[in-house]
């Protein structure tokens, strides 16, 4: 038997419910892998996972946690034996298959990465998907020519889970950082991260009717959308490319085509649910290279199973700073 955060609807109200149960092994769904859970991680998704579901989640009883690191126990596949050290994120876990919300979890094989020299399963978990994420983000702005001393980097939403470890690792690449926020207490917190210049959420989260306005930004790490995504499109540099990871600020796209014909502006979508085994090493490679760990420490809030049920309504109302990382076995 093992501990599970297991999620139950109410066929008549519809109604969802929340709470820490004990599972047995052979209720896990079907997979070539166990792995015995370390640490998992709070997002956005698992906020919505945790409470209406979002209609992100297809069958009650669920196992929500869309990302999980720990240690393999029994594998069928040869690609894992017992006691390597893996990480999971991305495949719909958490969503359509159980995740990371337990002591135990079994998945196929293809799904894991194996854990990189120099991290352990609780730092893979501070950076999770919001990290593996940003680090997508930043390695798209890279291949598409971005370089240090070619300007600011615009990170927008960069008080989250995403926009946190991203001005982290451009900070530590040598890039200079313009962090976004709407919560000016963040302020100091994200000049701890590396960033050279704090922009209040105001300033730009409103269209304006010019296309086109000074170049300003070398790239973009955006995670809001929206109005401030076609905004910060008509002040970016000659062939700059912005990285749109998120919605936050909504779905919409406000924008014109001026942008990408006058400057050349890239829009990079990154996608980090079902991307490529090969791209996912290189990230995690990348992580455990340019993740400054002491950095990744300060945006750190330790969590245990019992207290996830308040803490996916937290995410949903955008109170939650930073990482949180989910000790399952406390």
């Amino acid at each position: 038997m093992f501990n599970a955060l297991v999620v139950n609807k109410d066929e008549e109200s519809g109604k969802t419910s929340a709470a820490v149960e004990q599972l047995s092994v052979d209720q896990l769904p079907e997979g070539e892998v166990t792995v015995a859970v370390d640490f998992s991680t709070v997002n956005y998704k698992d906020g919505l996972c945790i409470g209406p579901g979002g209609g992100l989640v297809r069958k009650y009883p669920h196992v929500p946690g869309i990302d999980f690191a720990g240690t393999v126990e029994a594998s069928s596949d040869d690609r894992y034996k017992a006691g390597d050290k893996v990480v999971l994120t991305g495949w719909r876990v958490g969503e359509a298959h159980w995740g990371g919300y337990a002591q135990k979890a079994r998945v196929k094989a293809d799904w894991l990465v194996p854990l990189p020299d120099g991290i352990d399963t609780r730092q893979a978990m501070a950076v999770g998907t919001a990290g593996f994420t940003a680090m997508l983000a930043v390695m798209a702005l890279e291949d598409h020519g971005l370089t240090p001393g070619s300007g600011p980097v615009l990170v927008t939403g960069a008080a989250g889970g995403v926009g946190s470890v991203a001005t982290a690792i451009l900070a530590n690449l040598g890039h200079e950082v313009a962090a976004v926020t709407g919560r000016p207490e963040t302020a100091d917190y994200l000049t701890g991260l590396g960033a050279t210049q704090i922009v209040a959420r105001g300033d730009i989260n409103e269209t304006v009717k010019r296309p086109l306005e000074s170049e300003t930004w070398s790239g973009c790490v955006d995670a809001v959308g929206g109005d401030m995504l076609a905004r910060v499109l008509g002040q970016m540099k000659y062939g700059a490319s912005v990285s749109a990871v998120g919605l936050a600020g909504g779905a919409g796209l406000p924008a014109t085509v001026i942008p990408f014909l006058l400057r050349g502006v890239n829009l990079l979508g990154i996608d980090s649910v079902m991307q490529p085994y090969d791209n996912r090493l290189r990230a995690w490679q990348r992580i455990a290279k340019d993740l400054p760990m002491d950095k990744l420490e300060a945006m750190v809030q330790p969590a245990n199973l019992s207290d996830l049920p308040q803490l996916g309504k937290d995410i949903l109302k955008g109170q939650v700073q930073g990482r949180v990382v989910v000790d399952v076995n406390a």
